[in-house]
């Protein structure tokens, strides 16, 4: 084994548990008391910057050892990579932009590189040129957004001697490079707050930030400076004008919790209707990312103005876990089953056997799909028959009253079913797909995700529901690729806000829960798991195998009830 490579391993394994170290120093903070004064502008009370550390350039490292230990660096984005630019010239360290985007490679020992020094050796060379291929497998732009890009990378640097004798990296491309593995521990997904068409919800568009006490200030700017995600922006819409921006670079929070934002002067000319969904929608930002906050404060020139917060929907409170037994249908809690009012003697009345039943999220109606393929919408006592082709996929209501339906082989036919079962035409569906296996409206409305076959592939997808001022639908917007699936789909469900679960291959099952706009892991399944139902958190999905319910205790799959004939899914979940 080289020298070189007993460095390179060194410095890995420091690396690794400097990082160990600095988190379990944080297991025993307190999360929760008084807040103290002194706190640094925009700091969160509870954050703490537990992000691990890289090592400066070491003392004769050679070009290739530069350029490893430079991408190394990555790892540490505090004071603004200063560790990673301690590799850099000083030119380079003036123009070098670390926070235009971010390559995720499979891993660092994955990484291929190679330098060379023209004819000359080391010893006595001045410059030289060092290649790295990296296994790509996503990537974050300006913006934070995360998108899946698998493949490989090349970069290229320029590496030159100082006066001193030290080789220093006089090219570099901009942004970093981190591992898949460390992403996660140094990148955190934050959801940012947007509007739907109607000023009535809040939808999420994650963004991904380095781990630092001082979000606070990093997602106000994301989201008063910046745009939605291009797939989602045919559906949002963001309180803040153009012309309203930070007036300073920071969001200091004091001692009683209150986020002051100071605002530039165009903010002191908005009426109070704008100011409020301005201030809803930072205030839920602020919380989404977890900055303990008790409200936020527009100030212009020291003023404060007055910023009513916004009515909006608020979620309607979990009942339990959906079913239909031998003679009941309803919430399951313990081992009582509540019926729902004008919804469940419908459905125990149907003869024929039942594969799917979407609930409303306000218990209002059904959509009941039969063995057989028909569609039925159960409400107000009575069952109404939508004219669907026996193929659709299973359907899912949405928080308008539309009950969406599309053929599995025939994707551009996606319809929206009003109450009355009058059908509307979307256009723009999936256009690049040969089918669909399964589609879940979100409990904003204002997104649909899908699992879609695409060119042999099956892929999990999200896009834009676009809506008129009333809330119809009209169309779909781009859709984005989030990560590919195999085997055979079994259920698509949402969890929380941002998350998508799919079970797949009943064989040996897997449970995929997948972000949107970032990561995803994968779980294993109770064995011969056939449907799932989403929740508002991933502890709350559960799973029907053999006729049994499964519920996740820890790690494991724990069984909480028997004889169960169809797991129902709530809307939005």
């Amino acid at each position: 084994m080289s020298d070189r490579m007993i460095r390179q391993m060194l410095r890995a394994a420091a690396v690794v548990a400097i990082g160990a170290l600095a988190l379990s120093a944080c297991t025993g903070l307190p999360t929760s008391g008084d807040v103290n004064v002194g706190l640094e502008l925009g700091e969160s009370p509870d954050d703490t910057d537990f992000l691990p550390l890289a090592s400066g350039p070491a003392p004769g490292a050679d070009p290739q050892e530069i350029v490893e230990g430079f991408m190394e660096a990555a790892i540490t984005p505090a004071d603004n990579w200063e560790i990673a630019r301690r590799f850099l010239t000083p030119e380079m360290q003036r123009s070098w932009r670390p926070g235009t985007g971010v390559a995720v490679d499979v891993s660092a020992l994955d990484r291929t590189v190679a330098s060379s020094v023209g004819q000359e050796t080391v010893e006595e060379a001045e410059t030289a040129e060092v290649q790295v291929l990296l296994d790509q497998v996503a990537s974050v732009d300006e913006s934070g957004e995360y998108s899946p890009s698998p493949g490989p990378s090349n970069l290229a640097f320029a590496v030159e001697r100082e006066p001193d004798g030290e080789w220093r990296i006089s090219q570099a491309p901009d942004g970093t490079v981190i591992d898949q593995e460390r992403f996660s521990r140094v990148f955190e997904g934050y959801p940012l707050q947007y509007f739907d068409s109607t000023w009535s919800r809040l939808v999420p568009d994650v963004r991904w930030f380095p781990r630092r006490a001082s979000i606070a200030t990093t997602v106000a700017q994301a989201l008063i400076g910046g745009a939605p995600s291009e797939w989602l922006e045919p559906a949002v819409q963001s309180a803040f004008p153009a012309d309203v921006q930070l007036a300073q670079d920071a969001v200091p929070i004091n001692s009683s919790q209150v986020a002051e934002v100071a605002l530039t002067r165009a903010a002191s000319t908005l009426d109070q209707t704008t100011l409020g969904r301005m201030r809803t929608q930072l205030q839920e930002t602020l919380r989404a990312a977890g900055v303990r906050i008790s409200q936020v404060r527009f100030v212009v020139d020291g003023r404060a103005l007055d910023a009513p917060l916004a009515d909006t929907v608020e979620p309607t409170p979990e009942t339990g876990p959906l079913i239909l037994a031998a003679d009941a249908f309803g919430a399951i809690v313990g081992d009582e089953i509540t019926p729902l009012d004008g919804i469940s003697e419908e459905i125990l009345g149907i003869a024929d056997p039942i594969a799917s039943i979407d609930v409303a999220a306000d218990d209002s109606r059904a959509a009941v799909q039969l063995a057989d393929g028909r569609v039925y919408l159960a409400a107000d006592g009575r069952l109404d028959e939508l004219d669907t082709p026996p193929s659709v996929v299973p359907p899912s209501l949405d928080p308008y009253g539309y009950t969406w339906t599309v053929p599995a082989g025939e994707p551009a036919a996606l319809q929206a079913w009003e109450p009355d079962v009058s059908p509307r035409q979307i256009a723009g569906a999936w256009p690049n797909a040969s089918s669909v296996l399964r589609l879940r409206v979100s409990g904003d409305g204002a997104r649909v995700a899908a699992v879609v076959a695409v060119g042999g592939q099956q892929w999990i997808v999200v896009a834009a529901i676009v809506r008129d001022e009333t809330g119809v639908p009209v169309e779909l917007g781009p859709l984005k690729q989030l990560t590919q699936i195999e085997g055979d789909v079994e259920g698509l469900a949402w969890v929380g806000d941002y998350r998508l679960s799919v079970l797949a291959d009943p064989s040996s099952p897997d449970l995929l829960t997948q972000m949107v706009g970032g990561v995803g892991f994968v779980e294993t399944a109770p064995t011969g798991s056939t449907s799932l139902a989403g929740a508002r958190t991933a502890a709350g999905t559960r799973i029907l195998a053999g006729g049994s319910l499964y519920a996740h205790a820890g790690s494991a799959w724990r069984e909480v009830a028997t004889d169960v004939r169809v797991l129902a899914t709530r809307a939005g979940q």
